[in-house]
């Protein structure tokens, strides 16, 4: 298991440097170096297993100490209409790629990979709920690289976009956080409008963000094993969660409660970020150029798709409320 991840790990801290120079983010040059490495350097048999366990476990582990930065009283900083909005945002996103999956005759459990990808989070939401829809690992990696893809693109087109229509400060801080990835894009492209849209857009990507422990709760009711007819369904669920879910609750009221001293907070982030690079690595490891040239060309239709239909539906809803 060592080797497995150690070689897991020396690939992170590659990727991880690798991020201040390149600005596509640590998490998606992790998975592009472990796509390369196990495409063209042959991996021993004896690695596999510490790859397995870094993909799962250690993956498992970043989730849960991703609690830790979700604060929910954030929710009391944003309006009614913002909260519905991003709320609605969320819904539209992930119900229009598993429609629009269907054209392009792709997976549902892939569909569903992109569309939370894009909706909630980005890497993190699609690693939280993987193993809820039990999606496959190539298809896991694939959404991970093509929703992180456009969210480098968005930091300069969303901000564009929001010029181009007119939106003050507010309004272009509210289309950044509500249709960009990651908390660093969205960070990004708000402050590359103005301070106020900067601030705006991380108070409602935070917004976002704490939508997964909803959304999780929901993807653990449909994919519950019991059939639906079975009556002690609720009861099921609740006995199937995952811990690393349990987990991820618990850190987010202590972080809501603010019981840990912010030195701690900040190690135990880091700790979770570095810990969700070395699972990037593993899934990277895991994926084949047959499967990118199977899926990835509809994957990044499907995303480009999606991330217009997001931009296009915050415009609107912003529009109409001006």
């Amino acid at each position: 298991m060592i080797k497995g991840i150690l070689l897991a790990s020396i690939l992170a801290l590659i990727s991880y440097f690798l991020s201040f120079y390149i600005s596509i983010g640590a998490v998606a040059i992790a998975i592009i170096i472990g796509m390369l490495y196990s495409n063209f350097i042959s991996i021993n048999d004896s690695y596999k297993v510490g790859i397995t366990y870094a993909e799962k476990s250690i993956l498992a582990f970043a989730i849960m100490l991703l609690g830790i930065n979700l604060d929910f009283s954030v929710l009391s900083s944003l309006g009614i209409s913002t909260i519905l909005l991003i709320i609605s945002a969320m819904t539209v996103t992930i119900l229009s790629t598993v429609f629009i999956s269907k054209l392009f005759n792709i997976d549902k459990r892939f569909a569903l990979m992109l569309g939370i990808g894009n909706g909630v989070c980005g890497a993190s939401a699609i690693g939280a709920t993987k193993g809820i829809v039990k999606a496959k690992e190539d298809e896991v990696g694939i959404s991970i690289a093509v929703v992180n893809f456009l969210g480098t693109i968005g930091i300069f087109l969303v901000p564009f976009i929001a010029l181009t229509l007119g939106f003050n400060d507010t309004q272009a801080g509210i289309l950044v956080g509500n249709t960009l990835q990651a908390v660093g894009q969205a960070v990004a492209g708000g402050f590359a409008i103005s301070n106020t849209s900067g601030e705006i857009a991380t108070v409602v990507k935070m917004g976002r963000v704490l939508m997964l422990t909803p959304l999780i709760v929901i993807l653990l009711w449909v994919y519950s094993s019991p059939a639906n007819k079975d009556k002690n369904k609720s009861k099921n669920i609740l006995k199937n969660i995952p811990l690393f879910i349990i987990g991820f609750i618990i850190l987010s009221i202590i972080a809501t409660l603010q019981i840990f001293p912010e030195f701690i907070v900040n190690i135990i982030s880091m700790i979770s970020k570095f810990a969700l690079i070395i699972a990037m690595v593993a899934i990277g490891l895991k994926i084949s150029f047959s499967s990118i040239k199977e899926n990835g060309q509809k994957a990044l239709i499907i995303g480009c798709i999606i991330f217009v239909i997001q931009i296009a539906y915050t415009s609107a809803f912003l529009l109409i409320l001006s």
